[in-house]
């Protein structure tokens, strides 16, 4: 059966999925970006992020182990995504225009149909690579049956951000929450699960293991 899934989710020792003053320049908050080191140098970051990769460690193909394993795992049987608004774009308010396309350029890494959550509707933007932004203004729940049709019996990815993961899982519709916990300190910003009882709503740590990068631990409910 189909799965709603959160994989490969940076977080901060004190619990924050991002830092401060989300912007332009910062779409991680200040110190966000610390959050993601364990997966910039992995084999399955660089070969869907060619360019950026390249940035960061050459010509290298990447590094493989524990951190490359959960990257490739959260790409597996994935049939559509679903994002919260800032995870597509730091526009706020009704859209000016259609010249904002996301973060990633002309082929985003998502290559299924993505529901974006939003007030604000707009038409679906068709991408390189078979990504199609859908933009959802009817709620979490409209959101997730239309991303379950696209999916067509695969599963589900919730990308975020904090706040988007924050209303899937209060309502117990998460069914795997995969968190990438990385020696970073943020002290403020985004805290993902503060206020939440995970317990009450059915979740356990179902597998850790750490990495010299993070320590990864997956929920289950």
């Amino acid at each position: 059966m189909s799965k709603l899934r959160v994989n490969a989710f940076s977080l901060s020792i004190d619990g924050y999925g991002a830092g401060p003053d989300q912007d332009l320049q910062h779409p991680l908050g200040v110190g966000g970006e610390a959050l993601h080191k364990w997966v910039f140098g992995t084999k399955t970051f660089h070969k869907m992020h060619a360019d950026f990769a390249a940035s960061l460690i050459g010509d290298a193909a990447g590094r493989e182990g524990i951190d490359d394993d959960f990257a490739a795992r959260s790409f597996a049987n994935v049939g559509a995504w679903i994002l919260g608004r800032n995870m597509f774009g730091p526009v706020r308010g009704p859209w000016p225009d259609d010249s904002w396309q996301g973060w990633w350029g002309k082929n985003p890494p998502y290559h299924v149909p993505v529901f974006v959550l939003t007030h604000h509707a707009r038409a679906p933007l068709v991408m390189e690579g078979g990504t199609t932004f859908h933009f959802v203004t009817d709620g979490i729940h409209a959101a997730l049956q239309r991303a379950r049709e696209a999916a067509q019996g695969k599963d589900v990815r919730l990308g975020g951000g904090v706040a988007t993961i924050r209303q899937y899982l209060s309502a117990g519709l998460i069914d795997e929450l995969h968190l990438a916990i990385s020696p970073v300190l943020l002290g403020r910003g985004e805290h993902l699960l503060g206020g939440i009882d995970a317990v009450s709503l059915g979740y356990r740590c179902t597998e850790h293991v750490a990495s010299e990068l993070a320590a990864h631990v997956v929920l289950t409910k």
